[in-house]
């Protein structure tokens, strides 16, 4: 139960190892997202609504490194019967630059059952290292640090998602094969994203044209199938995440955007 319940919140960051930068020393300018955007989700598992999950950006900008960053943070709580078996009260959260989109810092405080892992990572782009920081279970002080070499443009599991929202999808064509990069666990990540195409998604408010995707996985326990797991992008300037659904052995799970409030391009929404 504890590894499903750690999918619920991976899952709406699964394209966290997404779009290290496609042309190398240049940056796509970000027009999708601004300071003060709060997307709210609910998780089902079948019929039960088993989680919720929130993504914010902080409403000022930051300074990291002598460098103006939006300080974006994720949440997710289990819910009702599912906090009696596995109750999860997980933070993942990272310092953006708001220029390059590539991560300074990032950091996650998670709290799943009895487990426990808080840990910070610090992005050296000069010396191409990332330094983790790992803090006591309990107290949160410094246990440890070590470090580990990284490619220079690394993302971390939560800036990969919004520098994916500032790429730009007119010229793609369905079936086109994604790299993706990404540093987690102490570990660079070398994935693929298919680019599946465009599709209308029907939802409370109206059918919504979309970008659709697909992660190719390795062969696990958990998911069901040759690519189990499917994500919903608005088709606009926003490319807000608006539904991920994925099959497992033990059934299906889907998240599904509740509300889009303080949104870069358009009016706040509820579904």
């Amino acid at each position: 139960m504890i590894k499903i319940a750690r999918y619920f919140f991976g899952l709406l960051l699964i394209s966290s190892f997404t779009f290290v930068k496609e042309n190398e020393g240049s940056f796509n300018k970000n027009m999708a997202f601004s300071e003060g955007e709060v997307l709210t989700y609910r998780v089902m598992v079948g019929w039960l609504n088993a989680a919720d999950a929130r993504m914010e950006i902080s409403p000022e900008i930051h300074t990291i490194n002598n460098r103006p960053a939006y300080k974006i943070d994720v949440y997710g709580k289990t819910l009702s019967v599912f906090d009696f078996f596995t109750k999860v009260r997980d933070h993942w959260g990272t310092y953006v630059d708001t220029a390059t989109m590539l991560p300074h810092r990032s950091y996650r405080y998670i709290e799943e059952g009895r487990y426990r892992k808080n840990e910070i990572v610090d992005f050296d782009r000069k010396n191409k290292v990332a330094i983790v920081s790992k803090l006591d279970k309990q107290t949160k002080a410094l246990r440890e640090k070590k470090t580990y070499p990284i490619d220079p443009n690394m993302q971390d599991i939560v800036s990969g998602y919004y520098y994916l929202r500032t790429l730009e999808f007119k010229n793609r064509k369905a079936g086109e094969v994604i790299k993706i990069k990404g540093f987690f666990n102490e570990e660079e990540y070398n994935l693929e994203m298919i680019f599946e195409g465009r599709e209308s998604l029907k939802t409370n408010i109206g059918d919504i044209q979309t970008l659709v995707f697909s992660p190719i996985l390795p062969k696990n326990k958990l998911f069901d199938g040759e690519k189990p797991i499917k994500i919903w992008l608005s088709d606009d300037l926003n490319k807000i995440p608006l539904k991920i659904k994925a099959k497992m052995f033990v059934g299906s799970i889907d998240i599904d955007i509740k509300s889009a409030t303080g949104l870069r391009n358009g009016l706040d929404l509820t579904f």
